[in-house]
């Protein structure tokens, strides 16, 4: 019996057509990109300027300064002198090993990136949370933003802007967001109905009920992800070296490249101290706010 053309056919004609809109897609974002890129990069000067500014103000603190403030900053988050204790432990040792440097680059970008996670993901948040049909157009965006390997998401920011700090903050913000825009979009959410019906019944307005009720008593659910953004964009500081962003990522690329255990092993576990303080901070900072935040309501 006779096989078909169009089954023989077909194959070759899905390759051609594949390749076709390769090449389309591929011409365009390069002639997108020549265009428009140097224009989009000065737009990000700002940042940038930024960024090298920040960094350069945690490099030239001297290094117990930066740890009294980070212990002062714990301890009147937490209340735990265990925790302050593990805290100076950690950067202590993290200096001893030569990790200092790389540590106050890495807290740099990753405050840096938070608070544009904050800034963007909350008022997304919001939005989703009044609106089903916005919020039916955010989820699959925010689905593919965090289904995508991470790796993927330095091609397109890397043909636009080339390797650099912006770059690597685009790329860690992108991997980052999520959690934020979707945790803020369920805390509102999930706000008792009948606690927004007696705020409605005493005369607030939308902006006064959001500010008032439904914002406070979704703050707990609001920082956890404002911590699972934390977590990520600390995950994301190793594959953000790979296209330029100082800190310590580097040295843990290098570790990988050239088989050097110890120094992979100190740099990350640098990381996960790094992401234990911040981690434990902003989950006992976020307690203690919805405890004071519950008694300003009942009272």
């Amino acid at each position: 019996m006779a096989t078909p053309d169009w089954f023989t056919e077909f194959p070759q004609l899905a390759r051609a057509t594949q390749v076709a809109i390769r090449k389309t897609l591929d011409a365009g974002y390069r002639d997108f990109s020549r265009t428009y890129g140097d224009a989009i990069e000065a737009g990000f000067d700002p940042l940038l300027r930024l960024m090298i500014w920040f960094e350069k103000l945690l490099l030239a603190t001297p290094w117990w300064l930066m740890i009294a403030i980070i212990v002062m900053i714990t301890a009147l988050s937490t209340r735990s002198w265990k925790l302050c204790s593990g805290v100076i432990i950690s950067l202590v040792l993290i200096g001893l090993f030569g990790m200092w440097d790389n540590t106050m680059r890495t807290m740099a970008i990753i405050t840096i990136c938070t608070f544009i996670s904050i800034f963007m993901g909350v008022p997304i948040g919001i939005l989703m949370a009044r609106s089903n049909r916005f919020q039916s157009v955010v989820i699959p965006i925010l689905d593919v933003m965090q289904t995508m390997p991470a790796f993927v998401y330095l091609i397109p920011v890397v043909m636009l802007l080339g390797i650099g700090k912006i770059p690597g903050l685009i790329a860690v913000v992108i991997y980052a967001i999520p959690p934020v825009i979707r945790l803020t979009n369920l805390g509102i959410r999930m706000v008792d109905k009948d606690v927004l019906e007696a705020s409605t019944a005493f005369g607030t307005t939308r902006w006064q009920r959001l500010t008032s009720v439904q914002m406070p008593l979704a703050m707990p659910t609001i920082m956890a992800g404002i911590n699972q953004t934390i977590m990520m964009a600390l995950a994301m500081v190793v594959i953000a070296s790979m296209i330029g962003v100082k800190g310590l990522g580097q040295p843990v690329l290098k570790s990988i490249t050239n088989q050097y255990f110890t120094l992979g092993l100190f740099n990350g576990l640098a990381i996960v101290a790094l992401a234990i303080i911040f981690d434990r901070v902003s989950q006992a900072y976020a307690k203690r706010s919805q405890k004071y935040l519950e008694s300003s309501l009942h009272g």
